[in-house]
C-alpha cells in the first residue's frame, strides 16, 4: 500500500461548533480518512494552530513548504486539508514552489465541515485520495466536488455550491496534460516579499493603484486591468509603473485580465502603453496565480525575461 503524508492546516472540513462559532478541531484525525483506511498508510501531521484558511499568510506557505520539502522523499505522495477561501492559492504556491518528486501532493476542503448533515467533505476527500492512489498523477492538484484540477488556474468561483472551483483556461486535470518540467530558474520561497494585487476599477482606482506603487514598500505588484490587458491612458499610473519597475530588474508588475477566463494581451492601445511603460503582460494569469508567480519573482531575482520565460513553461502565454 502505498504511504500518504496528511497535512492537516484547518479549514471548514474539521471544523466544529464553539460558543463563539465555528472553529478548527482535531477531530477529524480520528475519523475522515477510516473508510481508506484499506487502500493506503496516512501519516497526520497537524498544524499548530489550525487556522481558518482566511487567515493563511506567506509565512504559513513557507513552514508548510519546508514539511513538504522534508517529507516527500519518505513519502508516495501528499494529502493537503486546507480551508476553500484561499486554497486556490495554497495550491499556486505550491505548484510554483515545490519539486514533487514526480509524485502527487493534492489538496482539498469542504464548504460543510466533516460529520455535518449534507457534508462535501466525503465526496471530497474520495477524490483526493482516489487521485493519491492513481500512477499518473504527478504533480500538484485541486481535488472537490468531484473533481480534479491543475493547481495552476484554479479560483474559487462559488460560496453558495458545493462545485466550488474552477480552472478557467486548463478545465479539469487529464493524464493527457501533464505539468510542464520546471526549468532553471531558481525556486525558493521567500515568505518576506511583499506582493499586492491591485484591481483597476472606474474612477479613483487607477490613482489608487498609482499611489500604491509610489508609496508602498513593495517587491511587486499584479495589476488587475481590464478585458484584454487594458487601464485608461492615465499617465500617474503609467509613469508610476515606470518607476517602480525601473528601480530593479526583479521589481516587476505582472498586467493580468480582471476578467475570470481573460488573457492579457496588449490588443489595444491601452495595453500597449502599460507594458511600453515596464508591465509584463500575465497572458492567462489569473490573480492566485500571478501572486505566487511574482513571490517567487522577487524572492529569486526573477527579471521581466525570467517571468515571461515561466508565463510560456507554464502554457499561460
Amino acid at each position: 500500500m502505498k504511504n500518504i503524508f496528511v497535512l492537516y492546516t484547518g479549514g471548514s472540513i474539521g471544523m466544529t461548533q464553539s460558543p463563539d462559532g465555528l472553529r478548527p478541531d482535531t477531530a477529524i484525525v480520528h475519523t475522515a480518512l477510516q473508510p481508506f483506511a484499506g487502500q493506503a498508510n496516512f501519516h497526520w501531521h497537524i498544524c499548530n494552530p489550525l487556522i481558518d484558511s482566511s487567515a493563511v499568510s506567506p509565512q504559513h506557505w513557507g513552514e508548510w513548504l519546508g514539511v513538504l520539502e522534508r517529507v516527500l522523499p519518505e513519502y508516495d505522495g501528499v494529502l493537503v486539508l486546507h480551508g476553500t477561501d484561499t486554497l486556490a492559492y495554497t495550491a499556486n504556491v505550491f505548484a510554483l514552489s515545490l519539486n514533487t518528486l514526480g509524485k502527487p501532493v493534492v489538496l482539498t476542503g469542504a464548504q460543510i465541515p466533516f460529520g455535518t448533515n449534507g457534508s462535501d467533505a466525503p465526496n471530497n476527500l474520495a477524490t483526493a485520495v482516489a487521485a493519491l492512489l492513481r500512477d499518473d498523477v504527478r504533480e500538484v492538484l485541486l481535488a472537490f466536488n468531484g473533481k480534479l484540477f491543475p493547481a495552476v488556474g484554479s479560483s474559487k468561483t462559488s460560496t453558495l455550491s458545493t462545485d466550488s472551483f474552477t480552472n478557467a483556461h486548463f478545465g479539469e486535470w487529464s493524464p493527457e496534460r501533464p505539468a510542464p518540467a520546471f526549468n532553471g530558474l531558481p525556486r525558493r520561497f521567500d515568505s518576506g516579499q511583499r506582493v499586492a494585487a491591485l484591481l483597476l476599477t472606474p474612477g479613483i482606482g487607477v490613482k489608487a493603484a498609482a499611489h500604491t506603487l509610489r508609496t508602498f514598500p513593495l517587491n511587486g505588484a499584479v495589476l488587475m486591468t481590464y478585458g484584454h490587458g487594458n487601464s485608461p491612458a492615465d499617465i500617474d499610473l503609467l509613469d508610476a509603473i515606470h518607476q517602480f519597475t525601473s528601480q530593479n530588474d526583479s521589481r516587476l508588475v505582472l498586467n493580468i485580465s480582471q476578467v475570470p477566463a481573460g488573457q492579457a494581451a496588449a490588443v489595444y492601445a491601452q495595453g500597449s502603453r502599460l507594458r511600453a511603460s515596464g508591465a509584463v503582460n500575465g497572458g492567462y494569469c489569473n490573480v492566485e496565480t500571478a501572486t505566487a508567480l511574482l513571490r517567487l519573482a522577487a524572492g529569486n531575482g526573477w527579471t521581466a525575461a525570467d517571468v515571461q520565460q515561466e508565463l510560456q513553461r507554464l502554457n499561460l502565454m
